[in-house]
């Protein structure tokens, strides 16, 4: 039985009565679910899920119409990324720039970047937007979910973000050489990125 993280949820209202749908991440994995339950939990709250069963405090809420795993996917370190983080049109490949460090040491401690930033937040920020989230809110959701796994590995936070901004303004600095064909463009779209948009269609291999 794992614990899921309440993200979001939604009222819908169907032949005159209410259904619910509720989204929501496990960071351990991480892994994501959307849930038809009865009621709608706070978002924040706690979701226990055994196999299709979602429950809380012990009692059956809902179950389970769709999951996405950290499993289904895989990670690429091998292309050039503007915003550091990207991934794939079709959610399946996470990509990460080759010129960010694979791991990062923090007050002694090191730490995966392929597991924060890669499975940690840009795959959650992928879940959200596939659900039809805008990106910032989709971008704030994955952050929380990053914050969560890193202080899991006994990481304190701050620390962790001064450290990746070191190393993010060095990635931000280079033109981009070879971009993924399949990079899902949203982020650089909403953002209005036009630089982004255009180095990116210029070194698209």
């Amino acid at each position: 039985m794992a614990d899921y993280k309440v993200v979001e949820h939604i009222t819908e209202r169907e032949g005159g009565r209410k259904e619910y749908t509720v989204m929501a991440i496990d960071y351990i994995g991480p892994s994501y679910i959307k849930a038809r339950a009865e009621f709608l939990p706070k978002v924040g709250s706690i979701l226990n899920v055994d196999g299709s069963r979602v429950k809380q405090d012990g009692k059956i809420i809902g179950t389970v119409v769709e999951t996405r795993k950290a499993d289904d996917v895989r990670v690429n370190l091998h292309y050039d990324i503007k915003y550091t983080g990207g991934y794939s049109m079709d959610g399946k490949t996470i990509y990460l720039d080759e010129h960010f460090p694979p791991f990062l040491t923090v007050e002694g401690k090191e730490v995966s970047t392929v597991e924060s930033i890669g499975l940690h937040h840009e795959l959650p920020e992928k879940w959200m937007s596939d659900n039809g989230f805008e990106y910032p809110y989709a971008h704030e959701i994955a952050t929380g979910i990053e914050k969560l796994y890193v202080q899991s590995l006994g990481v304190i936070w701050k620390g962790y973000c001064a450290e990746v901004d070191k190393n993010l303004r060095n990635v931000y600095s280079k033109t981009l050489q070879k971009s993924p064909p399949s990079l899902d463009l949203a982020p650089y779209l909403y953002c209005r990125d036009r630089e982004a948009l255009k180095e990116i269609r210029q070194s698209e291999s």
